[in-house]
């Protein structure tokens, strides 16, 4: 294909593991993907938002060729970033205060309750306040989290007053690492009266929520919301922490046809466009409720390998199709699985790792059991605790994606993967264990 029909894409904190399926989008061929900063680059420490953005523009201005596209799929900075550089080269992006209203969890639970009351009670927690006290009208237990935050990072579960002072003081401590370059974003865009003083470094109390967690994933059209798909997050028994996320949902059809509904409104209020985006809720079977967790301003890259093993596509194609001004329409149930899951291994306590599977011993298990892909984190010698992007509960050890039948079926695949696998651990030295 000559150059002049080939397509410059350039991908904020593009990534090896996403490279396959990005090329695995119809119409690929045509295109030319170029990594804009790397992922360590993004999210390692606090991040200067001046400095990658001027990082990225230098790129983006020595580059001869066409820029057709600027893209991403990973949370701050990069979601703001898009927009962003957006607005500078001519790209197509939803604005950056839409964004900064899904990624700001008070601003979006403001946004929120002007068109529904499909979500938990809330309020803001006062870190100066000593000693700190939870909002009058949010119950224990709750939840307190910083207003930016991924992975569950600095989020905790808390029952009484003693664990709300720890967490408490957990996040006064992290809160400046994402917070502080967070309002640098805010000073970009317009807020209104009630955001006034509110700031990036601001804590949200929630109450509990219980029942199924569900994430519904879509985009914007010109103006059109679109629900491509709707997936469970199941835990690991008696943990807030996921053990897997699998697609299609479970869940009856006029749950999922409330769950769209909501997501419509939401999406429509906070002026979203031309982007994906993934929204997480709880549903409750017994009262029927459903519940609102948090809106993600983008699609979930984890979930391509899901789509692509059921619908024959991965959803990086709406991210691509709606950034170069094409038709953004999914296919359904075109793939070769009937489900699929991405799976958590974790470990729920430190440790030094001992043994990891070589780049040939997890390309052999993969081509052992058939539909199956294995991303390992750690390595070896590394201290479970020195990993990045952790919850405050566990360890991520390794990600497996698996395509089957049923749930039988990917469940033994799974186990599976996690035996052949073999990491070993050994513990933390005695004079660093907490």
């Amino acid at each position: 294909m000559s150059d002049e029909n080939v397509k410059n894409v350039f991908v904020v904190g593009l990534d090896e593991a996403n490279l396959p399926t990005l090329r695995a989008v119809p119409g690929a061929d045509s295109l030319r993907f170029h990594g804009l900063l790397t992922v360590e680059e993004l999210q390692d420490g606090e991040v200067s938002l001046p400095s990658v953005i001027e990082k990225a523009q230098r790129v983006l201005d020595d580059f001869d060729g066409s820029i057709d596209a600027i893209v991403g799929y990973w949370d701050f900075p990069v979601s703001t970033l898009v927009p962003i550089l957006g607005a500078r080269y001519g790209t197509r992006t939803t604005s950056l205060e839409s964004v900064v209203k899904c990624e700001h969890k008070y601003w979006s639970r403001l946004e929120q309750q002007k068109v529904t009351d499909r979500h938990p009670r809330f309020g803001r927690v006062d870190l100066e306040a000593d000693p700190p006290r939870p909002p009058d009208d949010v119950r224990f237990p709750m939840w307190l989290k910083p207003a930016l935050s991924y992975s569950s990072e600095l989020a905790f579960g808390v029952d009484d007053e003693e664990e709300f002072g720890a967490a408490v003081a957990e996040i006064r401590k992290g809160i400046s690492r994402i917070g502080r370059p967070f309002e640098h974003i805010l000073d970009q865009v317009d807020l209104p009266p009630d955001m006034d003083g509110v700031g990036g470094r601001v804590c949200l109390a929630e109450e509990s929520l219980s029942g199924v967690q569900v994430a519904v994933e879509g985009y914007v059209h010109k103006g059109e919301v679109t629900v491509y798909g709707t997936l469970d997050s199941i835990d690991y028994p008696g943990s807030p922490c996921f053990l897997r996320h699998q697609y299609p949902s479970m869940l009856p059809p006029q749950v999922i046809d409330r769950l769209h509904a909501v997501t419509e409104r939401v999406m429509r209020r906070i002026g979203f466009d031309s982007a994906t985006f993934s929204v997480e809720y709880f549903y409750d079977p017994g009262s029927q409720d459903i519940s609102l967790l948090e809106i993600n301003p983008r699609h979930s890259q984890s979930h391509a390998e899901l789509f692509e093993y059921v619908d024959g596509v991965p959803n990086h194609h709406c991210m691509l199709a709606l950034a170069l001004g094409e038709d953004p329409r999914m296919p359904h149930r075109q793939g070769p699985y009937a489900m699929a899951a991405k799976w958590y291994y974790r470990w729920f306590t430190d440790g030094v790792v001992r043994h990891v599977p070589s780049p040939e011993e997890v390309a052999r298990i993969e081509r052992e059991i058939p539909g199956v892909r294995i991303e390992v984190l750690p390595e070896r010698g590394q201290r479970l605790s020195d990993l990045s992007q952790q919850d405050s509960y566990s360890y991520e050890l390794a990600h497996i994606f698996t395509g089957g039948d049923d749930e039988e079926d990917m469940r033994r695949k799974y186990d599976q993967c996690v035996a052949a696998l073999g990491l070993t651990f050994d513990e933390p030295p005695e004079e660093t264990r907490g």
